[in-house]
Parts: C-alpha cells; sequence; structure tokens
C-alpha cells in the first residue's frame, strides 16, 4: 500500500507522518471488512465485542464496569450497546432487588446460537485480510504493535 498513491499526492510524506497514516488507512479497511461481514447478523464490531465478553463470562453475569473494561473500542456507549441486544434477544440484563444500581447481563441461548454463526463468517474475514502474510510476519507485526 503505497500512501502517497493513495491519497493522490506527489509530495514525499515525510516518515512518521506517512506511518500514522499508513495505520489510519489500515484501520479504515479492517472496520470496513468486518463491518461488512457482520452486517448480514445487523450487529456492529462493538455489539460483537459485548457478546464475547458475554460468553467468556462462561454464564455468570457481568456489570457495565466490566464491558467497559473489557471493550476494544473504550469510546463505545456500553449501556447503549446492551439495550440493542436486549431487543434482539441476545442478552438479558437482571436489576438487582436490593440495590437498583447494580445491573447484571448476561448472554442468551440464541445469543450464543448467531455468536457461534459469526465466529464463522469472522474467521473467513480474518483468513481474507491476513491472506497476505506469513505466520513469521504477523508474529513479527505483533511485536511491533506491542510497543504501542
Amino acid at each position: 500500500m503505497n500512501v502517497e498513491a493513495l491519497i493522490k499526492t506527489d509530495k514525499k510524506i515525510p516518515l512518521r507522518s506517512r506511518t500514522l497514516i499508513h495505520l489510519m488507512l489500515i484501520h479504515n479497511k479492517l472496520t470496513e471488512n468486518i463491518s461488512h461481514a457482520f452486517k448480514p447478523f445487523g450487529i456492529s464490531t462493538q455489539q460483537f465485542n459485548v457478546l464475547r465478553i458475554l460468553r467468556g463470562q462462561q454464564s455468570k453475569p457481568a456489570n457495565l464496569s466490566t464491558l467497559n473494561e473489557r471493550m476494544i473500542s473504550k469510546m463505545s456507549n456500553t449501556t447503549r450497546l446492551v439495550d440493542k441486544l436486549i431487543k434482539k434477544g441476545y442478552v438479558d440484563r437482571i436489576v438487582c432487588m436490593s440495590n437498583r444500581r447494580k445491573v447484571e447481563i448476561t448472554i442468551t441461548q440464541e445469543g450464543l446460537k448467531v455468536l457461534s454463526e459469526m465466529d464463522i463468517v469472522l474467521e473467513k474475514a480474518e483468513k481474507e485480510i491476513l491472506a497476505n502474510f506469513t505466520d513469521l510476519e504477523l508474529e513479527q507485526l505483533n511485536l511491533l504493535f506491542n510497543k504501542f
């Protein structure tokens, strides 16, 4: 991916700026591809993230704070995401009667079912996105990412 060609400039972009632009372009491409894979399910990447977190709880409920801490995108409005998943029947929210501020969220059987279907679609998308990389290159790339 030639950054200068993609943004249609004849000027040589300084290395640090080119690197950041490159990362932003890659982020946009990844987001677009994964969102496209989830489109048939009517689920956003953030909603998918909530479902995966809840599945990882292994039948134990999570609260909004736990979800917020574990979200990939920290800018997500977790309450809104949970509300949308409740409407779809993928999660349940239980309010504690003794402490109304305590809310427990669990994934439903329907949520588990759709999530397992989405796992297959995501795995296919991951293979397509990363098709040009060897496992060694992916290991190296992850080592570089760890510098952030």
